[in-house]
């Protein structure tokens, strides 16, 4: 697994951070599926606690959560996550990622449920002061 870009989105403020993390970091999201709870002590987000809630792999293929497995698998989609503006009755086969984080996994995303001590988002200075 190399590097993993982490999306990490926030209830509260409704804002999203994106972090990057090496590979001996991202070992902890091995095998752990959409819907799954992980701590983030393991990359540097000490007291935080985050629900794993997609991602996709190194092709761009989103993840699926009914999508049992690791490898991309081609399934008949009638609405939800691997398709667009789709028009009403029409089924379409698609490739799609499986509901389980694996070496080929380049990106998660992630929705905070426990926060920790040290903030997630930086206060950003306000307009120009002339």
């Amino acid at each position: 697994m190399a590097e993993v870009k982490l999306n990490i989105g926030d209830p509260k403020s409704k804002k999203t951070i994106t972090k990057t993390v090496d590979e001996t970091a991202a070992q902890v999201f091995i095998s752990k599926k959409i819907g799954d709870k992980v701590n983030g002590d393991s990359f540097d987000l000490h007291g935080y606690e985050f629900e794993i809630t997609g991602g996709s792999d190194n092709a761009g293929f989103p993840m699926r959560k009914d999508v049992k497995g690791i490898a991309r698998k081609k399934i008949l989609i009638v609405s939800g996550t691997g398709l667009r503006h789709n028009i009403k009755g029409r089924k379409v086969r698609k490739s799609v990622a499986g509901n389980t984080i694996y070496a080929k996994t380049a990106q998660i995303n992630l929705k905070v449920l426990k926060h920790g001590s040290t903030p997630l988002f930086e206060a950003k200075a306000d307009a120009k002061t002339e």
